[in-house]
C-alpha cells in the first residue's frame, strides 16, 4: 500500500493513522526482528524526514538502507524508475522516497510492486509532515473542527503548506496564509500577519526556500524578520492557548526569533518527536496493507 498524497485518504483513514501513532507514542511495540528492510531513497537533502523514517524503521525492528544519491549511478544517467526498481529487486520491502520533481511517483505506480512512501515531492506533497503536524495539533486541542491556523512565509514553494492547507480544511479548520506578496498563492486566504496573530490557535512558520527560487528574496534578512517573522513581541500577542509550529529546518532570526524557538508556546521539537511515531505508523500500515 502506497502513501503518496493525503488526497488519497479519507478522514477516517487519517484518524486511524493518528490513533496508531499515538499508540506507538504510548508504548505499543512491533518487532519485525530484522526480517523487513526499508530503503530510504532521498534525492534531496533532508535531516528530520530522512532520519526519522530511519529511526521509525529501526524501532519497528526493521533493517534500513540509506541511499547516497551523490555517489550513485544517477551520476551515470540512471533514471528514477531504474534506481527504484533496482532496490525492489534487491529485496527491500518498502521504499521511502524524496524527490525534487512534483508527483514523481506517477512514473512508478503500477510498475513498482512494493510500498512507496512519499517523503516529499517538489513543491507538491509532504504527507508524513502534515500527519505529524496534525498529531501535534490534536494532542494540544483534542480536535480540529473550529480551530484557526495561519501559515506564514514562502507559501508558493512549500509542499508543507500545500498539503496542510488542504487537509486542515477537510478536517474543519480555518486556514489563513501570510508572508511576502511575492510568495502569495492565489486561492488561499491571504491576510496581514499582525492583524490575524491574536485570533488563531496555530501559528505555523515556513522557511524561505531559496533553492526553489529563480531569484533571491527581495527583502534582506532584517526586513523579512521585521515584516513577517515571529519575534517575541508578536508571540506575546498570541492567544494564551495558541501554539507555534514549524516544519524545520528553521532559520533563527529570519522567520522565527531565537528566543521564540523554545518558548512556552513552541511545539517545534515536539513535532520532530511526533514525526517518528507517525512514520512508525505509516511503515507498519504499509507493510501490513492496513492503510
Amino acid at each position: 500500500m502506497n502513501v503518496l498524497s493525503l488526497d488519497n485518504f479519507s478522514i477516517e483513514q487519517i484518524n486511524k493513522i493518528l490513533d496508531l501513532a499515538e499508540e506507538f507514542k504510548n508504548g505499543k511495540e512491533v518487532d519485525y526482528k530484522g526480517k523487513k528492510v526499508i530503503s530510504n531513497l532521498f534525492f534531496e537533502p533532508s535531516t528530520r524526514t530522512h532520519y526519522s523514517f530511519d529511526m521509525a524503521a529501526l524501532k519497528l525492528g526493521c533493517r534500513t538502507q540509506n541511499f547516497d544519491a551523490g555517489n550513485s549511478s544517477l551520476k551515470k544517467g540512471e533514471s528514477l524508475y531504474d534506481t527504484v526498481k533496482t532496490f525492489e529487486m534487491f529485496g527491500t520491502d518498502a521504499v521511502v522516497i524524496r524527490h525534487v520533481e512534483n508527483e514523481y511517483y506517477n512514473q512508478l505506480v503500477g510498475k513498482i510492486n512494493i510500498p512507496i512512501l512519499n517523503a516529499g515531492d517538489g513543491t507538491g506533497n509532504h504527507p508524513s509532515q502534515s500527519l505529524l503536524d496534525l498529531l501535534t495539533i490534536r494532542q494540544e486541542f483534542g480536535k480540529f473542527e473550529g480551530l484557526k491556523a495561519v501559515i506564514v512565509g514562502d507559501i508558493k514553494h512549500s509542499r508543507v503548506a500545500h498539503t496542510n492547507i488542504k487537509i486542515m480544511q477537510r478536517l474543519g479548520m480555518t486556514v489563513y496564509t501570510s508572508g511576502p506578496e511575492e510568495y502569495k498563492e492565489e486561492g488561499y486566504n491571504f491576510v496581514d500577519f499582525d492583524e490575524i496573530i491574536d485570533k488563531v490557535d496555530v501559528v505555523m512558520l515556513l522557511r524561505v526556500q531559496h533553492e526553489r527560487h529563480e531569484k533571491s528574496m527581495i527583502e534582506t534578512v532584517e526586513e523579512y524578520h521585521k515584516l513577517h517573522g515571529l519575534n517575541y513581541e508578536r508571540m506575546e500577542k498570541m492567544k494564551d492557548t495558541a501554539i507555534i509550529m514549524h516544519p524545520a529546518p528553521f532559520n533563527r532570526g529570519v522567520e522565527i526569533a531565537d528566543d521564540v524557538v523554545e518558548c512556552k508556546k513552541a511545539r517545534i521539537f515536539k513535532q520532530v518527536q511526533n514525526g517518528v511515531y507517525i512514520r512508525m505508523a505509516l511503515i507498519y500500515m504499509a507493510l501490513e496493507e492496513k492503510l
